[in-house]
This record gives structure tokens, sequence and C-alpha cells, in this order.
């Protein structure tokens, strides 16, 4: 007879609006109100004639990007991530409009990651704003499933970043996930298998990390919309509508299954950054702006690598135009690099081999093929060679199909 799994308690922390809080712990008399955070350097708050902050309205903002977080209050007006800002404002014309700050948000992100670590050391890091925590040998959590620990974690991390966050503890990943979300903010949730069908069953299937959109339309075409539905379904059926693989892992999923390890470590596959332009971009008329960007996105590119100790071999190239149509290009180097001239070249012999007949809206360089720097025994000279290349700027041809309009040479 086969012995039962030894228990397991697995914590999900969820930090709270994260991006609108932090600027909630820079702007306090903010607190309460309707804030969205999208907006570009325009939206910096400006101080007035009598030393009173003076904040942008979401009603004065004009463009085309999106919202990327917002405050409860926001939220409550049907304000959410992934929006389009026009649409954002149609709803919260009076909500403040705060500049995206991701250096602040890595900040209070080392920080409460850090506060975690000092009560439980089993950490798999998610993300900016989530982690998962393996409570399992904490002492006493078992007996009390984990109820004084999700609080030390809590106050833990308020303790260091003066910011709320949102802890489900159950017997895995998957429902600790969920679980996360059900008592926000500043919540504390504990679930194990006995709750699945009143608390879990009820819910949108999409509220499964691994549900995704395609798979939520194609569930609800079948009439299934609940958890509670996919739960329900036969499990032939299921695998016959999304194949073997998937069509078990729905099944198993809805029943609360899932024997995922915390993973303290994983090697990234990549690192990229890319921008979404406040208008589209031509690549002759704005040939300047889409020069410097590309030249910024690059130098950043490199910088990351940098710091966090890895050198990239491919170097890749995406650009999504006005008709949304996504291009991605990529080049692989004779060595690996984090030298942002290499990088940069590297990039513009991608952007040759596309049409730019189109205006742009977004920009993106990626690094590929990593290899931390303690693998290689001297990653930012090995490229040199091909760094040394002449320039070949990259000009406006006759033949519009074949516009190469922003110079790529290294400054």
């Amino acid at each position: 007879m086969t012995a039962p799994a030894p228990r397991r308690l697995i914590a999900h922390l969820d930090m709270d609006a994260f991006y609108a809080s932090v600027e909630l712990l820079r702007y306090p008399d903010l607190r309460g109100q309707p804030v969205v955070i999208g907006g570009g350097r325009a939206q910096t708050p400006q101080a007035g004639p009598d030393g009173t902050r003076r904040y942008a309205r979401l009603r004065d903002y004009t463009g085309r990007g999106v919202v990327t977080t917002s405050t409860y209050e926001a939220r409550a007006l049907g304000v959410h991530s992934a929006m389009g800002m026009m649409k954002a404002a149609a709803l919260a014309p009076d909500a403040i409009l705060l500049p995206v700050d991701f250096d602040e948000y890595r900040k209070y992100s080392r920080l409460f990651k850090a506060a975690v670590r000092d009560v439980a050391p089993l950490v798999e890091d998610r993300g900016i704003d989530e982690i998962y925590i393996d409570l399992t040998d904490i002492p006493g959590a078992l007996h009390d499933d984990g109820r004084a620990a999700g609080e030390a974690l809590r106050q833990a991390v308020f303790a260091a970043t003066g910011l709320t966050c949102s802890v489900g503890i159950t017997p895995n990943k998957l429902l600790s996930k969920i679980a996360s979300e059900l008592d926000k903010p500043d919540g504390l949730t504990l679930l194990d298998e006995a709750d699945v069908p009143t608390r879990i069953w009820p819910l949108a299937a999409k509220k499964v990390n691994g549900i995704g959109p395609k798979a939520t339309e194609k569930l609800a075409a079948l009439g299934i919309v609940t958890i509670g539905d996919v739960a329900a379904a036969d499990p032939a059926f299921l695998v016959a509508q999304f194949g073997k693989s998937y069509g078990a892992w729905l099944h198993a999923a809805s029943h609360g299954r899932d024997d995922r390890p915390v993973v303290l470590y994983s090697e990234p596959k990549s690192i990229s950054r890319e921008t979404t332009f406040e208008r589209d971009l031509h690549a002759v008329r704005d040939r300047p702006q889409l020069t410097a960007l590309f030249t910024q996105l690059c130098v950043q590119l490199a910088a990351d690598l940098e710091r966090k100790g890895y050198a990239a071999k491919t170097i890749g190239l995406k650009l999504r135009f006005d008709d949304f149509r996504i291009v991605t290009r990529d080049v692989t180097l004779p060595a690996h690099t984090f030298d942002a001239r290499t990088i940069r070249r590297a990039a513009g012999e991608c952007l040759k081999r596309v049409a730019l007949d189109r205006r742009m809206r977004l920009l993106g360089v990626r690094a590929g093929n990593l290899a931390s720097l303690g693998e290689l025994v001297n990653p930012a000279a090995a490229p040199a060679a091909w760094a040394a290349r002449e320039p070949e700027p990259v000009y406006l041809s006759p033949m519009p199909l074949f516009d190469r309009t922003f110079d790529c040479t290294p400054d």
C-alpha cells in the first residue's frame, strides 16, 4: 500500500496594488482617492506657487498608453490594469494620473522579499510583487495551518516597507495563488482540500492560474463557466476538447490538485526591454526620436544584464505596428556579451530585416541564450572583434517597402 504524501503548507504572498501603494507612500495626500499609474514624465506632480502639489488628471491625458495599475478606489470605478488610458479616462475622468517609476518599485520589491526571507527562507520569486513560500518546516506551522506564520509574514512586510500584502496558505501552489486573491487587500486566507467545493468551485474558471483568455473563451462556448463546472466535466470530454496534457491538467486543477514544489532558484531564459509609444511613430518623420529610444533600450538592456550577472549570445528585436502586427527578429553573436554597443549593433542588424512600411506602436530589444558571468572567462572582451567593425548606419532606401530610417550606428 502506498503511503500518503507528506502534508505540505505553501503560501502565496501578493502585494496589494503594489505600484500604486508605493506611490501612495510618496504622495500620502492621495490616500483614499482614485489613482491611476501609467503616465509618462508629463504626469509628474508639480509644486504650485503655494507649495502644494498639482497632480495630472486622467481626463487631461492624450495618447495611447495603457494603465499599469490603479488604486482600489479607481478599480471600483472600473479602471483596471492593461486598460487603455482613454477608456479609463471615460470611466474615471477625475482620477489622479501618476507616471511609472520602476526603479522605486524594484527597491520596494527587494525590501519586502528580504523581510519575508527573515521569517521563512524557502522562497520562490515569481515577479516584482509576488512570491511563493514553503512553510512546511516552519515550527508550529502545520499545527495551526500556517496562521501564525502568515501573520508574521504580513507584519514583517509592513514593518519593512509600510505596504500591505495578502497571503493565501494551502497545501499547494495552485490553491494558494487563488486564495491570496480572496480577501484582498491586507488579507490572510487559509484553505485545505475540503474547502475546494465551497470556496473554489464557485469562482470563474479564469481564476485558475493557467486558464488564459483563449481557454476561458472555449470553455464558455462549451457552457463551462466556473471552476466547479470544469470539475464536473467528464475528464474524457476535457481531453477530447483540449488535448491529452491540458485536458488532464484542467481536471486536476479544478479539483485543487497540484504537486509542484517551491523552486528556490531558476535561471532566466531571456531579459528584455521594450517601450510602447505615446503615439504611433513613423520611421522617416520620427527618426531622431526612434534613434534615441533605440539607443536607450539597448543601454538599459546592457545594464540589466550586467546587474543580474548575465551575458547574452542572442539579441532580438520586437516591433508592433499600428495594425497590431508583431514582428520579431534575432541574431546570434560569435560570443556572449553585455556590452551596450554590441547589443545595439546586433539589434540594428535585426532591424535591417524588417520592412518599416507602417507606423510603429512598440519597440523592444531582447537578450537571449544567456550564460552567467561565472560561467564565462571574459564575456566583455569576447565579442570585441564583432563590435569593432565599421559602423553601418541604417538609412532610408528609396523603396518604401524597405525603409531603414533610424540610425543604428552606436554613438
